[in-house]
């Protein structure tokens, strides 16, 4: 499975229609989050507002709104009255963001444990039959997005949602690099193999093996962290 090359897309794919039953502005920015998430908008490309008031079918307004989430998010550098533009994953908030994550979820894991609910290992083992679908049919946005509902249904088990929520707004950095080292051979099917170890860990009540799985699952991306910048540099920063 190979990364689709990302680095000549400068500008957004056009834009679907917005459900104009919904507020705008977080409408363009999931959609833009998730572009930069998936390297369709790479570090360095810039974002034109008057392009992307136009690609939407939204006023600047909206737009403006949604780059300011982004800059919050660390996602866009915005130079006033010259450029904004994707910025470049930083490694010292992708570490932040695993230590935070980390830190979260080897306390979840060990309260689920405590309960194994039958119900709930059901729900995870869907979850990890969908992301197998998705990794041999490479389609590597999928099998984030269903990666990322695998741990969302850890969060709400134990009846931390949100804190799921916090963790996102924090894992911007962190999860392009994960967008980065998904395609690596094997990567996918570590993942898969991880998240198996632990749902049996959880349903089995063992929660210091649900704990060394799960700390062994999250390290995965930092551990390959100078293979990722040598392949790419231009989209890394200290």
């Amino acid at each position: 499975m190979a990364l689709v090359p990302a680095a000549s897309r400068h500008a957004p794919r056009a834009a679907e229609r917005l459900d104009r039953d919904r507020q705008a502005a977080p409408q363009v920015f999931e959609r833009l989050r998730g572009m930069i998430i998936a390297l369709e908008l790479p570090p360095g490309a810039p974002l034109s507002r008057a392009e992307l008031a136009s690609q939407f079918g939204v006023s600047s307004t909206p737009i403006r709104d949604a780059l300011m989430r982004l800059e919050e998010e660390g996602l866009v550098d915005v130079f006033p009255q010259h450029a904004t533009v994707v910025s470049r994953v930083d490694i010292r908030l992708a570490q932040q963001a695993h230590f935070l994550r980390q830190a979260l979820e080897l306390e979840i894991v060990r309260l689920l444990a405590l309960n194994h609910d039958a119900a709930l290992i059901a729900e995870l083992d869907a979850a990890i039959a969908r992301q197998q679908k998705f990794a041999r049919a490479g389609l590597f946005e999928k099998f984030m997005s269903a990666d990322n509902e695998f741990h969302a249904q850890l969060y709400a088990a134990a009846d931390k949602q949100d804190l799921w929520s916090l963790v996102r707004s924090r894992g911007g950095h962190i999860d392009r690099l994960r967008r980065m080292h998904l395609p690596s051979p094997g990567k996918a099917q570590d993942i898969l193999r991880h998240h198996k170890l632990i749902v049996r860990a959880i349903g089995a009540g063992r929660g210091d093996d649900a704990q060394k799985h799960l700390r062994n699952h999250l390290s995965g991306t930092l551990s390959e962290l100078a293979r990722i910048r040598a392949r790419y540099p231009e989209y890394l920063s200290d």
